[in-house]
C-alpha cells in the first residue's frame, strides 16, 4: 500500500516536471506544497486561508490535467523509453556488440 502511494507521488512529480508550466498558478502552488514540500492538506489550507476541501479539489483537478497532457503528448512515456534504451546501450557496450547502432537509431526516432 505504501509503495503504491510512493509510486503515485513519484509519478505526479515527474508529470509536474514536464507539464507544470501548463497549469494555473494556484494549481502549481498547491501541487508543489503537497507533492514536493510534503505538506498535508490541512497544513496547506491553514497556510493559505482556504478550506481543506478546496485544496483537495484543486489538487485532484490539477493531477487530472497533468494526466490528460501526458495522454496526449506522451512526454513521460517517451522519456521512460529513452531511459530503457540507454540502459540497453550501456549493457551492450560492455559486451561490445553491434546492437548499439540499432539502439541509437531507436533513440533518434523518439
Amino acid at each position: 500500500m505504501e509503495d503504491d502511494i510512493l509510486e503515485k507521488k513519484e509519478h505526479v512529480i515527474l508529470l509536474m516536471d514536464l507539464y507544470k508550466d501548463l497549469l494555473t498558478d494556484k494549481q502549481k502552488e498547491y501541487l508543489t506544497l503537497y507533492y514536493e514540500e510534503d505538506l498535508s492538506l490541512s497544513e496547506i489550507a491553514n497556510d493559505l486561508g482556504v478550506s481543506r476541501n478546496a485544496i483537495y479539489d484543486n489538487i485532484k483537478r490539477a493531477v487530472k490535467s497533468l494526466e490528460k497532457y501526458e495522454s496526449k503528448l506522451k512526454l513521460l512515456e517517451k522519456h521512460k523509453q529513452r531511459l530503457a534504451l540507454i540502459k540497453k546501450i550501456e549493457k551492450e557496450n560492455q559486451r561490445d556488440t553491434k546492437d548499439i547502432e540499432d539502439y541509437l537509431e531507436m533513440l533518434k526516432e523518439l
